[in-house]
């Protein structure tokens, strides 16, 4: 009797490098109730100046049947190192595109995004 369902076909995970990116990647709830994950890699850049801004990610969901796999996510954030956009605008695509994978409603993904510190400010933008 095999007690370990099938593994789903990842794209990303067990490749190097991130040629084989397919936006974020889930597998079914192994039985979590709550799912954290923090990255401090994430950087976009300013859509007025073209500067770079860099960011604490925190991602919160109450998952239902899915979970978020942890390199496609990885691999997601990195591509926008050459987007534009303001730290509050990013904050809801990054909630919106996690919701989606996740086929959960909005309400059930949290997005925190610390901006580290760009001329004295930082700024912190919750959805």
């Amino acid at each position: 009797m095999n007690e370990h369902p099938a593994q789903p076909a990842f794209v990303a995970l067990g490749h190097a490098g991130s040629g084989r990116y397919a936006g974020i990647e889930t597998f079914p709830n192994p039985g979590v109730a709550r799912v954290e994950m923090t990255s401090d890699e994430l950087t976009a850049v300013c859509p007025i100046t073209g500067q770079p801004d860099m960011y604490v990610v925190t991602i919160e969901y109450e998952p239902g049947a899915l979970c978020i796999e942890s390199k496609s996510l990885k691999l997601y954030l990195a591509a926008f190192r050459s987007q534009g956009a303001f730290c509050e605008a990013l904050a809801v695509q990054i909630r919106d595109d996690a919701a989606a994978a996740l086929a959960l409603p909005g309400d059930r993904v949290r997005v925190t995004l610390r901006q580290k510190p760009r001329g004295g400010i930082t700024i912190v933008a919750s959805v």
